[in-house]
């Protein structure tokens, strides 16, 4: 596999579980693609526990230092599976660990040390939209980081043969449209790109969308084709990718978000809850 962007450092995470597997895996691929460095983090969450006795005296947490300092061997022991497999596929990898109160914490915390050029995320297979609602690690860290996140379901391969780049007419869309561009430019992708009009009143927008990507795309020499389908924005972006049996799907997020607005749902956030293939969610710079 050739690399898909230039690409340094990746932070990728895991929680031992079977869907954070596949994106570990997916990282070391691309890693090796593009010669970058992978920082593969786990975060242990504590709940401190409180003496009751005197609940106004407000004393300080405490934590189960016994049952910590096993998590964290167990921890350690797994990240080191990992950095061995990686050196024996010629990928340079950091294990880290952070204990945090919350793992989305944790990762927002290890992404603004390290820097990356992208995080990269499993999904625990099809989630269904009350659970995405409810705020998965995934959802809330690519709600509150500024840094693109590649979101990998559980037992997706991570390919660049069939690109889809779902658009609206915001800077947001902008900057995963270029990242797009620049995937298939050098992965020699096909690439479908489609402007969805929620109403009638929206297609004549929706179709001069589409005109400026096409324009954009031939001055880059980059074959494209589009689309401008209408109904609901996340339904209509999964059935182009189901018809069309995109391996990646692009899209554009809105900055960083409050709480309140992510457990709202976004467009974006729909689509990685049931997509069939990764989602690359392209942060604006």
């Amino acid at each position: 596999m050739a690399s898909p962007a230039h690409l340094e450092k990746l932070l990728v995470c895991t929680d031992e579980s079977p869907d954070s597997q596949g994106a570990v895996t997916a990282a070391l691929d691309l890693a090796k693609a593009a010669g970058c460095q992978v920082f593969l983090l786990q975060v242990l969450s504590f709940i401190p526990l409180y003496e009751l006795q005197a609940p106004d005296l407000l004393p300080p947490p405490m934590v189960n230092l016994e049952l910590q300092a096993a998590q964290e061997a167990a921890v350690r022991s797994h990240l080191e599976f990992w950095q061995e497999k990686a050196a024996g596929m010629g990928v340079r990898l950091e294990p880290r660990l952070r204990t945090s109160v919350s793992a989305y914490e944790g990762i927002l915390e290890e992404a603004e040390a390290v820097q990356p050029d992208w995080i990269i995320m499993g999904r625990h297979g099809l989630t269904g939209l009350t659970r995405l609602l409810l705020g998965s690690v995934t959802a809330r860290v690519i709600g509150h980081s500024a840094i693109s996140v590649l979101v990998v379901p559980r037992g997706a391969a991570l390919e660049f043969k069939r690109v889809l780049m779902a658009a609206d007419d915001s800077p947001f869309s902008a900057a995963a449209w270029q990242e797009a561009l620049s995937i298939t430019q050098r992965m020699e992708s096909h690439l479908t790109a489609i402007a969805v009009a929620a109403s009638a009143g929206e297609v004549k927008d929706a179709n001069q969308l589409v005109q400026r990507m096409e324009a954009e795309a031939r001055l880059r020499g980059v074959p494209l084709e589009t689309a401008v389908p209408c109904g609901r924005p996340f339904e209509a972006i999964l059935e182009v990718a189901q018809a069309k049996k995109v391996n990646l799907i692009v899209l554009g997020s809105h900055g960083r978000t409050g709480l309140r607005r992510l457990l709202l749902g976004s467009t974006a956030e729909r689509v990685i809850g049931q997509a069939p293939c990764p989602v690359l969610v392209v942060k604006k710079k």
